[in-house]
């Protein structure tokens, strides 16, 4: 039976805090300008899509299991040729799991952090970001999803030798 080598806190999802990772996609905080006859508040490129000699797709992803905090995780994946957008489409708020690169093949496991949305966020992970599978907090979850499609290996997945513990 594996161990929790470590306890990650849960911290808010605040653009700030999320900067070294990607971005933080919500209307707070952004400028915006109408458009449709001033029916609409265009908030313009909150974040950019990245992809290397590919197109980007939009796709929903359902999760069909939640997530209970307390929590255990014991890999973390990475897509090193492109981004990937998270964004909910029910307002419900979601664990957002992430880690710097240690080095070419690694995420830096000293330095996981564990942030929450407030249900109006999504997030952008960087290419190359590495971070935790969609855990939703309760099911089923649906996102729009914004992702590289293309050829070409973009996913790498990290296991950890010992469970890390994710606490409220």
């Amino acid at each position: 039976m594996t161990q929790d080598i470590q306890q990650i806190r849960i911290q808010p999802l605040t653009v700030e805090a999320f900067a070294p990772f990607g971005e933080v996609i919500v209307c707070e905080g952004n400028d915006f300008f109408h458009i449709n006859d001033a029916h609409t508040e265009r908030y313009h490129a909150l974040s950019i899509a990245e992809a290397l000699d590919a197109t980007i797709g939009i796709s929903i992803f359902r999760n069909i299991k939640k997530t209970d905090v307390p929590c255990s995780i014991q890999m973390l994946e990475r897509h090193p040729i492109g981004s990937q957008a998270f964004i909910p489409m029910q307002g419900q708020s979601f664990l957002v799991v992430v880690a710097p690169n240690l080095n070419a093949d690694q995420p830096d496991l000293d330095q996981i952090h564990a942030f929450i949305s407030n249900g109006q966020q999504g997030v952008n992970y960087r290419a190359g970001t590495w971070h935790h599978p969609l855990l939703t907090l309760e099911a089923p979850s649906d996102f729009a999803v914004i992702d590289r499609i293309g050829t070409g290996h973009n996913c790498d997945v990290y296991s950890f030798t010992e469970k890390i513990s994710i606490q409220p």
